[in-house]
C-alpha cells in the first residue's frame, strides 16, 4: 500500500509538470498552404517540356510536404499558349512556362534569354545565367511585368528544320514561307523567306493548309510527337537559328514573394533540378529518335546538312540582325553586351577543350 501511494504521488507530479510544460509551450500554429496555378505554351503531346511544368510542380509539392501545390495546364486548356506571359504579369494565373523570345514584342530584350543565331549551346546558357549575371538581367528585364522568372529544361541542340524544297544556296530561302520564332526568323527574312509564329499545336494544320512550306519545331523526340516527319521529306541540321534553346518559368512576383522563405527557396530549386534533369532527358531521347528517323522512316525522310557556305551567309546575316535589334531598348542594348563578352569568353575555352577534343574524335 505504501509503494502504490509512492507511485500515485510521483505520479501525480509528473502529471502536474507535464501539464505546466504543455501550458508554457509556445502555440502551435498550422502552416498556411498555397495553391498555384501555371499554364504553359505547349500542347500536351509534347511529354518533355510538358512534362517539365509536371516536374517542376511534383519536386515542389515532395519537397514542401504538400504545402505548396501547382496545378498545370497546356496551352490551350485555361488559355491559348501565348497568352500566358501576360496572364502572369496580371496575376490571373500565378505561373507559366513557355519560351522567352515569344515576348519580344514587348521587350526586345527577351530574346536573349531563350537563344540566339549562333549563339550559345545550351551548356553555356546556363554557365551565362548563373555565373555569367545572365540571371540578374533577365529579372531586371522582366521586373517592369511583375514577374520572376527562371531558368527551365534546355532543349537544344535543335535541328535546322523540315523543308520541301532543298537549301543548296542562299537564294532557296526566296519566297519561302517557314513556321521559325527569335531572331532566326527575322535572319531568314532578309535571305527573302516570310517567318510565320505558329504555336506548336498548330504546325502540322499551317503546312496541311499551305500556310508554311518549311518549319522548325525543336529536334527529333519532339519533331516525331507532332508528326512533322509527315510534313516534308527534307530534315535539315544544325540549329544554327537556336542553338542553345533554353525554356522558361515564369512566376508572378506578388505570389513569388507572398511564399515563405523556405517555399520560395524549395521552387527556385525545384526549377533548377527540372532545368538539368530536363536537359538530360532531351538529349538523351532525341539520341533515340534520330535513329527512328535514320532507319523506320529513311524511306520519307532525307537528312541534310546545311552547305557551308549556306551556313556562312547566314551567320553574317545574323550579326547584323543581333546588332540591330539590340538597338530597339535600352535593356536590349545591355543583355546584348553581356550575352557578347561571355559568349567570346567561354568560346575561347571552349576551343580549347571541347573543340580539339571533338575535332580529335573525327580523326
Amino acid at each position: 500500500m505504501i509503494e502504490r501511494r509512492t507511485f500515485l504521488a510521483k505520479a501525480g507530479g509528473a502529471a502536474a509538470v507535464a501539464g505546466a510544460a504543455i501550458l508554457d509551450a509556445p502555440e502551435v500554429v498550422a502552416q498556411p498552404k498555397f495553391q498555384w496555378r501555371l499554364s504553359t505554351a505547349w500542347p500536351k503531346q509534347l511529354d518533355m517540356l510538358q512534362g517539365s511544368a509536371h516536374r517542376l510542380a511534383q519536386v515542389v509539392e515532395e519537397m514542401s510536404g504538400g504545402r505548396f501545390r501547382i496545378e498545370v495546364f497546356p496551352g490551350g486548356q485555361i488559355m491559348q499558349p501565348f497568352e500566358c506571359f501576360e496572364a502572369a504579369s496580371k496575376g490571373t494565373i500565378e505561373a507559366f512556362m513557355a519560351a522567352s523570345y515569344y515576348w519580344t514584342a514587348s521587350e526586345p530584350a527577351a530574346d536573349w534569354f531563350t537563344s540566339v543565331p549562333f549563339g550559345m549551346d545550351p551548356q553555356g546558357m546556363a554557365i551565362w545565367y548563373y555565373q555569367g549575371g545572365g540571371l540578374k538581367l533577365w529579372e531586371e528585364t522582366y521586373a517592369p511585368f511583375n514577374l520572376v522568372p527562371r531558368l527551365g529544361p534546355g532543349f537544344a541542340p535543335q535541328m535546322g528544320g523540315w523543308f520541301r524544297r532543298k537549301i543548296n544556296t542562299i537564294a532557296d530561302y526566296k519566297g519561302l514561307k517557314m513556321r521559325i520564332a527569335g531572331l532566326g526568323g527575322q535572319v531568314i527574312a532578309r535571305a527573302g523567306a516570310t517567318p510565320v509564329l505558329t504555336p506548336a499545336a498548330e504546325i502540322y494544320a499551317a503546312f496541311e493548309r499551305g500556310a508554311i512550306d518549311a518549319c522548325e519545331w525543336v529536334g527529333p523526340h519532339d519533331d516525331l510527337k507532332l508528326g512533322l516527319q509527315n510534313t516534308a521529306r527534307h530534315y535539315y541540321y544544325p540549329g544554327w537559328h537556336e542553338p542553345g534553346t533554353v525554356g522558361e518559368f515564369g512566376f508572378n512576383r506578388k505570389a513569388y514573394e507572398a511564399l515563405p522563405t523556405d517555399l520560395r527557396r524549395i521552387l527556385d530549386l525545384a526549377a533548377a533540378a527540372t532545368q538539368v534533369d530536363g536537359l538530360m532527358d532531351f538529349h538523351g531521347k532525341n539520341v533515340i529518335a534520330i535513329e527512328r528517323i535514320r532507319t523506320e522512316f529513311k524511306s520519307k525522310v532525307e537528312l541534310i546538312q546545311f552547305p557551308v557556305p549556306v551556313l556562312r551567309e547566314l551567320k553574317k546575316m545574323a550579326a547584323d540582325v543581333i546588332r540591330e535589334h539590340s538597338s530597339k531598348s535600352p535593356m536590349a542594348r545591355k543583355v546584348y553586351a553581356s550575352f557578347t563578352k561571355f559568349q567570346l569568353q567561354l568560346g575561347s575555352w571552349d576551343h580549347v577543350s571541347q573543340g580539339a577534343y571533338h575535332q580529335f574524335l573525327k580523326t
